[in-house]
C-alpha cells in the first residue's frame, strides 16, 4: 500500500466519481494528491455537476489516509487556468509525477440537434480539457525526466453510437491526442495510456435527465427501469461498473513497472470490447 510514495498525482474531475476513486486510491498508496475539479453547472450539462463541498470532502477523504491534499478549483477548458493549477501544485509540492485528465461531462444528442453551445461544452470539457492537463503537466516532467499520464476515454471512444454525437467525438478524439501524446513524450521518460470506461455507476448516468431519455414511455423512471438498457450495452450481464473498477487500471499505468507500456488503450466496459475492433 506504499506503492507511490513520494510520489505527487494530479487528478481533474476530482470531487465525485471516478475522479474521487482515483485520488483517495492514490493517497491510500503514499501519494500526495492534488484535485482539480470546476464545481460549477453549465445550462447545456443538463445534470447537477459536482460542488464545492463535494471536492472538500474528498480533500478530507485523502488527509484522512495521513497524505497531503490541494484543492485547486479550476475549468480543465480553460489552458492558462490548468497551467496556474499545476503550478500551484509544484509550488506545495514540488513536482506533479502523475497525471490523471478524468474531467468530463455526458452529452446526449443526436448530430442535427446537437447545438454549437453542447458541442462546444463537451470538446472543451472532454477534449481539449485533456490537451490542456497533458500540455501544462509535461513540461516539469520533460524537466525531470519522469512521468506518468492517464487518460479517461470511453467504450464509446471506440465506436460510434446514436444520440450522442459530441460524446463519441471528444472521447474518441482522446484515444488520439493520448497516442500522438505518448509518442511526442516517449524520450524524456514520460508514458501516456488511456482508459476506455463503459457505464459507471456515478452522477453521469444516475440522473433523472438520462433516465427520462433512455425510457421516454416512463414519466418518472427509476435506475431499476433503465437498468435492462445499459446491461445490454455491455456484452457480460451487468448494467454498471464500480469506479474503483477504472482505478486499478489508472493505478497500473501509473505504477513504476508499467514504465514500458505507452500509448495503450485498455477498456474495463464489461466485456463491450469484444465488439469492436483493435
Amino acid at each position: 500500500m506504499d506503492e507511490f510514495e513520494g510520489k505527487v498525482a494530479l487528478i481533474t474531475g476530482a470531487a465525485r466519481g471516478q475522479g474521487r476513486s482515483h485520488a483517495v486510491s492514490f493517497a491510500e498508496r503514499g501519494a500526495d494528491v492534488v484535485i482539480v475539479d470546476r464545481c460549477e453547472n453549465r445550462e447545456t450539462v443538463t445534470y447537477p455537476m459536482a460542488t464545492v463541498e463535494d471536492l472538500d470532502e474528498t480533500a478530507r477523504l485523502i488527509e484522512k489516509t495521513g497524505r497531503r491534499a490541494l484543492i485547486v478549483r479550476a475549468d480543465v477548458a480553460d489552458r492558462a487556468a490548468m497551467d496556474s493549477a499545476v503550478a500551484q501544485g509544484i509550488s506545495e509540492f514540488g513536482r506533479i509525477d502523475i497525471a490523471v485528465a478524468n474531467a468530463g461531462v455526458s452529452a446526449m444528442g443526436a448530430v442535427q440537434a446537437t447545438s454549437t453551445a453542447l458541442w462546444d461544452e463537451t470538446i472543451g470539457s472532454n477534449l481539449t480539457g485533456v490537451f490542456n492537463t497533458i500540455g501544462a503537466v509535461a513540461p516539469g516532467m520533460i524537466e525531470r525526466g519522469y512521468g506518468r499520464i492517464i487518460t479517461i476515454s470511453s467504450m464509446l471512444g471506440r465506436q460510434g453510437a446514436t444520440n450522442t454525437a459530441a460524446y463519441v467525438a471528444s472521447k474518441w478524439g482522446v484515444i488520439g491526442l493520448s497516442k500522438s501524446s505518448a509518442l511526442d513524450l516517449a524520450q524524456h521518460g514520460i508514458t501516456v495510456n488511456v482508459v476506455a470506461p463503459g457505464n459507471i455507476s456515478t452522477p453521469m448516468i444516475h440522473n433523472d435527465k438520462l433516465y427520462r431519455h433512455m425510457r421516454p414511455d416512463l414519466e418518472s423512471p427509476t435506475a431499476d427501469d433503465v437498468e435492462p438498457i445499459f446491461r445490454s450495452l455491455h456484452s457480460q450481464p451487468v448494467a454498471w461498473l464500480d469506479p474503483f473498477e477504472i482505478t486499478r487500471a489508472v493505478l497500473f499505468f501509473a505504477a513504476e513497472g508499467s514504465a514500458h507500456i505507452s500509448g495503450t488503450v485498455m477498456p474495463v466496459d464489461a466485456g463491450n470490447a469484444a465488439r469492436v475492433t483493435g
